[in-house]
């Protein structure tokens, strides 16, 4: 392994979207002042390729340029990861129109506005976009609005075999209560 194909290897792994022999090959010429031949930069990617070979990740041909991805067999674990992660950047509006519509669902964006007390627009929009909600159908009222309940990602997202597992009320209110006097 010679300095060059490390530096070709750390560019690749450091790009957020595939990499072009021609964006290796200016990279490369601006730092080291030295230009390589395409045949060159070929060879420090295969070369690569074969070290990653055993590997949970793969060095991957993507329109034109290189990447590295996570090989299919591994991506149910990574799933979990992100679903883990996703659970932590749920606002605390997320949350609170997540639960509205988990306990009222279906339900319309005007309802959960009048129990928030709040435009919910902008959230329901990034749970849509996080697929924690979905769109149900059309409520058969005057301006058919939109009925939004959860989705299966919800479920896995919060581990829940049926809405029937959700907490019921009293016993959210009695808990915080309890905790309330302990304090």
């Amino acid at each position: 392994m010679n300095e060059i194909e490390l530096n070709i290897e750390a560019l690749i792994f450091a790009s957020e979207k595939s990499i072009s022999i021609l964006e290796i090959k200016l990279l490369i010429q601006n730092v080291f002042n030295k230009e390589l031949l395409s045949r060159e930069i070929d060879d420090a990617i295969t070369s690569i390729r074969e070290r990653y070979k055993g590997n949970a990740i793969d060095l991957v041909t993507i329109n034109g340029g290189y990447q590295f991805l996570t090989k299919n067999k591994y991506h149910s674990i990574i799933s979990q990861l992100q679903i883990n992660r996703s659970k932590k950047n749920l606002s605390q509006a997320s949350l609170e129109t997540l639960a509205i519509i988990a306990y009222k669902q279906p339900i319309t964006k005007i309802n959960v506005e009048q129990i928030r007390g709040v435009n919910c627009e902008y959230t329901i929009q990034r749970l849509l976009e996080k697929e924690l909600i979905s769109i149900a159908g059309k409520a058969n009222t005057v301006g058919k609005p939109i009925l939004y309940i959860t989705s299966n990602i919800f479920m896995d997202h919060f581990g829940l075999a049926s809405i029937k597992d959700l907490p019921i009320m009293n016993e959210i209110t009695n808990n915080n209560q309890i905790g309330k006097q302990q304090d």
